[in-house]
């Protein structure tokens, strides 16, 4: 059987994922290139500083929305059935405020912070938290089922499955889209997969000025919170957060954070790392229950991400650049692990749909 070379640029949790689920495939032969690699920590790579976690936010008829709903399945399942991935399962806690509507936090959290929200009918245990279990700041509440996961090891998992599956992982630098098919293993490729993040608004042949970094800071600490929190914002200014999840298999910690649009410093604000730490030692007394302050926080380090945010949302589409057939999918701001399965699905399908408009229908 004759077999189509596809090349996938990015090495984030987008493009492992976009590879594997074409790598199913026996009549696609996939390379993965990227700059950076799982077990690198680097500003330009998003994936590791990630929480990561599974809090639904699309919104109403958004693609956002349709892929959370397809991903959450297929989480579920890797968390139930391949503890080698890294993946557990957490309550997760959501405390809503009246005033934080408007910011930046409260937009990107509003459909979260819902009483009857949409994924009452996918997130397990979904309830309405009761006045007393509520913090005195805020004014709702839900609780329901979710994950935390170890990106330290779900993306070298990714990896792992991407090698079983004989892709290709090799590292390369493009300053255009068009120089992706000379990074195959075979030397030449038909159709390109972009899932190049952030660095799409710098990449030849796409140079898309509506992808933005969307900055956040975090601190991993060792102390164990119980659940998962997370509220609509803080007093601390419009574009700050609170949230609080334990990742799997001894990978601490994560506690955040802001949203700051445009804001591309990679360096860690040591008054911010202050706030952060300060804001949930005040919602989670179980951080710190011996004194409740944030002196008993035992601090692994601090961290700066770039959210690849995008003003249309995520986008997967097909394109013809050149000669080149390149399907796109990218732009997964802070919700790429969650939307990962479903956006990736949806690559898939463009990329059939190319091979069977020039008849070389790939084969399961």
């Amino acid at each position: 059987m004759s077999q189509t070379n596809v090349v996938v640029v990015g090495a984030g949790v987008i493009g492992l994922s976009t590879a594997l689920v074409l790598s199913k495939h026996k009549s696609l032969n996939v390379t993965v290139v990227s700059k950076h690699m799982p077990g690198d920590y680097d500003i330009e790579y998003a994936s590791p500083w990630a929480g990561a976690n599974f809090m639904p936010v699309g919104k109403e008829g958004s693609n956002l929305r349709a892929f959370e709903r397809a991903t959450w399945p297929e989480i579920d399942r890797i968390c139930r059935e391949l503890p080698e991935a890294g993946v557990h399962y957490q309550e997760c806690r959501v405390y809503g405020r009246k005033k934080d509507e408007g910011t930046a936090v409260g937009i990107w959290f509003q459909e979260l912070m819902k009483e009857d929200p949409w994924f009452k009918d996918l997130m397990p245990d979904l309830r309405i938290l009761g006045k007393s279990e509520l913090p005195s700041s805020c004014d709702t509440g839900t609780s329901f089922k979710s994950v935390c996961i170890n990106t330290a090891i779900y993306l070298p998992w990714l990896a792992g499955q991407c090698l079983k599956n004989n892709i290709t992982l090799k590292r390369g630098v493009l300053s255009h889209i068009s120089e992706a098919p000379s990074h195959h293993s075979t030397g030449s490729a038909s159709i390109i997969l972009n899932c190049t993040g952030l660095l799409t608004s710098k990449l030849g042949g796409v140079m898309d000025t509506t992808v933005y970094p969307g900055r956040g800071q975090i601190a991993v600490v060792r102390n164990e919170p119980g659940a998962m929190y997370t509220t609509s914002g803080t007093d601390d200014g419009p574009d700050e957060a609170m949230y609080i999840m334990q990742r799997a298999a001894g990978g601490g910690t994560i506690i955040g954070g802001c949203l700051q649009h445009g804001n591309w410093d990679g360096q860690v604000d040591p008054n911010l790392a202050e706030r952060i730490l300060q804001r949930a030692v005040d919602i989670c007394p179980l951080l710190a229950p011996e004194t409740g302050k944030v002196t008993e926080l035992s601090v692994i380090r601090h961290g700066v991400g770039l959210r690849p945010m995008r003003e249309g949302g995520i986008r997967v589409e097909k394109e013809r650049i050149g000669k080149d057939w390149v399907v796109h999918n990218y732009g997964h701001a802070g919700y790429g692990y969650q939307s990962s399965w479903g956006s990736a699905w949806a690559a898939e399908k463009l990329v059939l749909d190319i091979l069977e408009k020039e008849g070389k229908m790939a084969k399961l």
